[in-house]
């Protein structure tokens, strides 16, 4: 039977009984259980990892019903768990409740979306009011819920009321699914209502799961784990585990077994090494993990084309506009990063919103923590939290960081003028004199930026030269210092397939009082031509080869060709 991959199926029950592929998650419901003492977790993964198909697994498993379920999970790991596994079997009451789709551009648009959310979900058990089981306070309440009308103390004890309904009315503790918790959080950070929305926030999730006496499990899932904000407000109840945690750590996205199973399935093995460059390099708890959204797309795909199918999914507004936000700053790192290297960072779980602008550990656990960096622990001391060797983990997650970078350039670029288009093929032409307009209205727009902030020079346009010019990847390679010749050139452009052509760049920058622009220009001649940088190109197959010198002082910039 071929393999019928869903794509943006997250309803478990439609997706086995539709008969499509399922990579089989449910010993995600044992470990669950198995946590004794645990009564609310919190998993925080990336995006499109199987958050929202895991919480539906979760519903479909527990909730109580007339209908028997079972053959839904007859031939997954779950069913062979054993008996103490199968007694909680459609057993509980369940509130179901997903924040997915109430980012919002402003505070009042965002509350309504919550409200409407809450609405939705209590029409879902109306059937409590015909249940006897309600005194006249509380069905008021229920009905302002339904309507629209309810106070704001209300709506923020609305999952506390309905737990303690569905525990009356079924004499079991209730489990409580919320998907995407944190969504509403992330939009209001970049809204500018970040305060309004943790107001809430705080108060609902606190009367929800601090001390709730009608609470069996709950399961939280999001992007982060935003606690500094004291969203949780003292929760003693609540585990968390990230993608840093070794719980749980193959119950979101894919293993290197599943994968080799499905492109099995498919009949694509062959493509097990391009598959491995292009989705994996995540790491879950020590655990290769793979993109599932990007596998199950890909083999969806009669053309079975590698390409980015995760990164052009909504949600990853935040990051990029913080990735843009910190770009002049943090060029060096992002330059390792774009070369293939790695960075030593100490990660903090608990990621604070408001301190995203400006403190920069909070940017790189956001951007570990959705998925657009790998972690891989380092040397610590023993007992101790280590650092984390963070770098890109795939080809895939390498277009976001090289897609921000040129359009947050571009824009600038064409305000003066500029386009990365005509810089990259004047490069690749070797035309100096339309290089040199390109770098002009370039650096017209940088430098205004770095004025407040002397630092190397050249280290900055070396950086950003090679972040705007990744956008020649994957055709080309770009690469900065690499041995060559007799040294290093600062910009090497290769072409992936012999008989292209190659590029060399040596940067130099005028000093005030002691280098003109004309010197500095004339010594990186000087040095292309002794240094014979070309020589990587040349064994590389690289037809023509390019040297060119760019000589930049202030605002001013000069580039020229060096003959081989």
């Amino acid at each position: 039977m071929p393999l019928r991959p869903a794509i943006g199926i997250d309803d478990f029950r439609r997706l086995r009984e539709d008969g499509l592929a399922y990579v089989d998650k449910s010993h995600f419901i044992a470990e669950l259980l198995d946590k004794e003492g645990v009564q609310v977790l919190l998993l925080p993964r990336p995006r499109r990892f199987g958050k929202t198909l895991n919480l539906s697994m979760l519903r479909w498993f527990f909730e109580c019903r007339d209908e028997d379920l079972s053959s839904l999970f007859a031939d997954l790991r779950i069913w062979q768990a054993g008996p103490h596994v199968r007694a909680h079997f459609q057993r509980y009451p369940v509130i179901s409740l997903s924040l997915k789709g109430t980012k919002a551009a402003t505070y009042d648009q965002c509350w309504d979306a919550l409200r409407k959310k809450l609405e939705v979900l209590f029409d879902e058990h109306r059937s409590l009011l015909d249940a006897g089981l309600l005194s006249d306070r509380e069905q008021a309440d229920y009905r302002a819920v339904l309507d629209g009308t309810a106070s704001w103390a209300t709506y923020t004890r609305a999952l506390l009321d309905l737990s303690a309904y569905l525990h009356r009315r079924h004499g079991e503790r209730v489990i409580l699914l919320l998907d995407e918790y944190d969504e509403p959080l992330h939009a209001a950070h970049v809204g500018g209502y970040l305060p309004q929305i943790l107001d809430f926030s705080r108060a609902f999730l606190t009367e929800a799961l601090k001390g709730n006496p009608h609470l069996f499990k709950a399961v939280l899932t999001g992007v982060l784990r935003v606690a500094r904000e004291n969203i949780f407000s003292g929760l003693n109840n609540l585990a968390v585990y990230t993608l840093l945690a070794t719980e749980m750590r193959t119950c979101f996205g894919f293993t290197e077994d599943e994968v080799t199973s499905l492109l099995a399935s498919a009949g694509r093995s062959d493509l097990r090494d391009p598959v491995r460059a292009w989705y994996d390099g995540y790491r879950f708890g020590g655990e290769t993990i793979y993109n599932p959204w990007s596998i199950l797309s890909f083999l969806d795909r009669e053309d079975k084309l590698l390409r980015g199918y995760w990164i052009n999914t909504s949600g990853n507004d935040l990051t990029r506009e913080l990735l843009q936000q910190h770009a002049l700053t943090l060029e060096d790192d992002f330059q390792t990063l774009l070369e293939g290297g790695a960075i030593e960072r100490r990660l903090d779980e608990h990621v604070a919103l408001a301190h995203l602008d400006d403190r920069e550990d909070a940017l790189w656990s956001l951007l570990v923590f959705s998925g657009y960096l790998k972690a891989e622990p380092g040397h610590g001391q023993p007992g101790e939290e280590p650092p984390y060797r963070l770098s890109i983990p795939n080809r895939e997650v390498r277009e976001v960081y090289t897609t921000t970078f040129r359009d947050w350039l571009e824009d600038r670029l064409k305000a003066h003028g500029g386009s990365i288009r005509r810089l990259t093929s004047a490069l690749l032409d070797g035309d100096a004199e339309r290089v040199e307009a390109q770098l002009q209205a370039f650096t017209a727009d940088l430098l205004s930026h770095h004025d407040l902030h002397p630092r190397d020079p050249e280290r900055i346009y070396q950086a950003f030269l090679v972040g705007l010019l990744a956008a020649l990847e994957p055709a080309y390679q770009v690469r900065s210092n690499r041995e060559s010749g007799h040294g290093r050139p600062d910009v090497l452009i290769r072409s992936a397939q012999p008989g292209h052509p190659g590029v060399v760049l040596e940067l130099k920058v005028a000093r005030a009082g002691r280098k003109t622009l004309e010197q500095a220009l004339e010594e990186g001649i000087d040095q292309l031509q002794r240094a014979d940088y070309a020589a990587e190109l040349r064994a590389a197959g690289a037809t023509p080869i390019h040297q060119l010198a760019v000589a930049f002082d202030g605002k001013r910039v000069r580039v020229a060709a060096a003959s081989l």
